[in-house]
């Protein structure tokens, strides 16, 4: 089954409002077997929202609207979708007396605009809204011939998660197939996402009942392979045989094979091994310890580290000597190095990690220019570094310089 989700507001259609309605919605739709396959966003006009409907309904079988229930004129919801399908709108007795009951409780005189809350389609079931006075409406009705399932719900989350939960949900059950979605997500580190695609394509392209997409953020390759099936175990048995074939084809790019981050993973090898790290960061400022320290339970294995940015602070914190500063530069592989050595030595952690760069947009110089970036791990055995030029903003450099530093030490671990 297909469904698409539309929002209605203009207010979401500015930068200071976000539809997060459509997330839970989606979530749960997936969860009993429904795909979501369109979201559409549409302003407070009844011409752009009776297209959207026509719209979705001639390519879903399931409409959730969100929104637009309200007693203002701008609230278009219900006459939209009368308008849509050729709908009486008939104004409900008991609707009334629940308004007007609930102006009471406050000890108001109702508008006369509130009324329009209690206007129900025609052919429509009135569903409950405990939490506010707009109700929402179930619709099991026909579009161009075909069944078609429209949901209305009140936009306030406090009012469209509880009632989508408790009325829509049990009702979609019951009338549509029984459908399960299997759900993997892996996720590889600094493999480009053009290079992981042309690797993977062809893996799950084969696979056309599994919905397989790959989104790509700072070094960082995600892919979410999904799958609807009569039964749970046939659903689960697809999506693992073509996650088993993408673990393969990517080997040491993989990093998790169940959406794990990667901060995720280096602290599960650090416990594996009973290792203990260190960071002393320059360009990244912090980034490494705050991502490692976002994850519970990461005072295990994570003892601290030091800022240090001035060239002093790499002196006095990790015990980088002066003259190798003046000799090399800050932004030099011996000063990582140093750093990642002095950093270890000074905390007693198992493994330290240096990262120095220019994150810019000034600094660089003709042999070292904007995004270079120096980072190295040190143990008791080896003391590496790796140097890497990243390409673009201060924010960009200094996130995939720390997804780098992160993937530099799970491979150490390894």
């Amino acid at each position: 089954m297909k469904s698409e989700i539309i929002a209605v507001g203009s207010e979401m259609l500015t930068p200071w409002r976000q539809d997060t309605n459509s997330l839970y919605l989606t979530e749960k739709l997936n969860e009993i077997g429904v795909t979501v396959t369109f979201k559409t966003i549409v302003g407070d006009r009844r011409k752009d929202l009776i297209s959207a409907i026509r719209v979705a309904l001639g390519r879903v079988d399931i409409l959730a609207i969100i929104g637009g229930l309200g007693p203002t004129e701008d609230d278009l919801t219900r006459e939209a979708v009368a308008e849509a399908l050729s709908l009486n709108i008939r104004r409900e007795a008991t609707l009334v007396a629940a308004l007007h009951t609930r102006a009471a409780s406050f000890r108001i005189a109702m508008p006369a605009n509130n009324l329009k809350q209690a206007d129900v389609l025609e052919g429509a079931t009135v569903l409950p809204n405990p939490n506010g006075s707009a109700p929402g409406q179930w619709l099991d009705t026909r579009f161009s011939g075909y069944r078609k399932i429209v949901l209305l719900v009140p936009g306030p989350p406090s009012e469209c998660r509880p009632l989508f939960d408790a009325e829509c949900l049990p009702r979609l059950r019951a009338a549509i197939p029984k459908r399960f979605i299997a759900k993997r997500s892996l996720r590889a580190a600094m493999i480009p996402e053009s290079q992981a695609d042309q690797l993977l394509a062809p893996i799950y392209s084969a696979y056309k009942d599994v919905e397989t997409t790959i989104l790509s953020h700072a070094g960082d390759i995600q892919l979410t392979l999904i799958c609807s099936k009569p039964s749970a175990v046939q659903a689960k048995q697809r999506v693992d045989e073509l996650a088993g074939k993408i673990e393969e084809a990517l080997e040491d790019w993989l990093y998790s094979s169940d959406g794990d981050s990667l901060e995720q993973i280096v602290l599960y090898y650090l416990g594996l091994r009973q290792f203990t790290l260190a960071v002393a960061e320059s360009c990244t400022g912090g980034m490494i310890a705050e991502r490692i320290t976002s994850v519970p339970g990461s005072s295990r294995s994570f003892l601290g580290g030091a800022i240090v940015y001035a060239d002093t602070l790499k002196h006095a914190f990790a015990g980088v000597p002066p003259e190798l500063i003046a000799q090399h530069g800050a932004v030099s592989e011996e000063v990582a190095k140093a750093l990642a050595h002095g950093i270890r030595l000074r905390t007693g952690a198992t493994l330290g990690l240096g990262i120095t760069g220019i994150a810019g947009p000034t600094g660089a110089t003709e042999e070292k220019p904007v995004g270079r970036v120096y980072i190295a791990v040190s143990d008791a055995q080896k003391n590496e570094a790796t140097e890497r030029t990243f390409r673009g903003d201060r924010q960009r450099v200094r996130e995939f310089a720390t997804q780098q530093a992160l993937d530099l030490i799970r491979r150490r671990l390894m």
